[in-house]
């Protein structure tokens, strides 16, 4: 799949608030790092402590887990899913349905483009607002295949995103299951800074499982442990 750049992405984001993507939400931005032209070495100072402590926080925050709030993927749950997992406190999850493109619907063909990725496409977005934290984690599904290696799946769905630099694969488990887990990093225009993403990836019966972080605040990461920790089949 061809994906645009970054401002072709946020120009879709923009649009999805004009049809129908239930349970949907465009990520939401943060406050501006300050004007470029005049940061100083003092700035440059700041900016790579900043990125430093940042590091830390998020190596600390890696070994922890979340308190639980409850389980999703299960018959009942807001997401039905291949696999279940237990949910971070007060993080609200959402089922991901993009209706077909008609012409009362033109953006649906980019509303598709929007949630797939690789050879997964996404299925159920978990918000973390009401936890305090700007982000989410996103589940990606896909189809059943004899080639639904986690890791092969992890890096075709690091390969479709365009703004993945530094990517790093490593071979986990999942609630037990074998999976694959990668770490990357994005450049965000908006804090003139890279960020950290992670994801795993499970095979089951019904296709391969992506679980993916992303967000603003290392202080998600312990939802996302949760998550792979606590992971089941069915």
């Amino acid at each position: 799949m061809t994906r645009g750049t970054a401002r072709r992405r946020v120009a879709v984001a923009a649009a999805v608030a004009a049809v129908t993507l239930a349970g949907c939400s465009s990520s939401p931005g943060g406050a501006g790092a300050g004007d470029g032209a005049s940061a100083g070495p003092s700035a440059s100072g700041a900016r790579a402590k900043a990125a430093r402590k940042d590091g830390a926080d998020g190596a600390g925050a890696a070994k922890a887990v979340a308190e639980k709030g409850g389980r999703l993927g299960g018959a009942g749950s807001a997401c039905e899913l291949p696999v279940s997992f237990d949910l971070a406190a007060a993080w609200k999850p959402k089922k991901i349905e993009v209706e077909p493109a008609d012409e009362e619907n033109p953006l649906a063909e980019a509303l598709t483009d929007l949630t797939e990725q690789g050879t997964v496409r996404m299925a159920c977005e978990i918000d973390a607002k009401s936890a305090g934290n700007i982000g989410f984690l996103r589940v990606w599904r896909g189809d059943a295949s004899d080639r639904d290696d986690p890791g092969a799946v992890l890096k075709a769905f690091t390969a479709d995103d365009p703004e993945a630099k530094k990517a790093t694969y490593t071979r986990v488990e999942a609630g037990g299951l074998p999976a694959a887990e990668v770490e990357y990093t994005v450049y965000s225009e908006l804090l003139e800074e890279e960020k950290r993403q992670r994801a795993f990836a499970v095979s089951t019966p019904d296709g391969p499982v992506v679980v993916h972080l992303g967000g603003m605040d290392t202080a998600m990461l312990p939802a996302y442990e949760l998550a792979k920790r606590s992971l089941k089949l069915g």
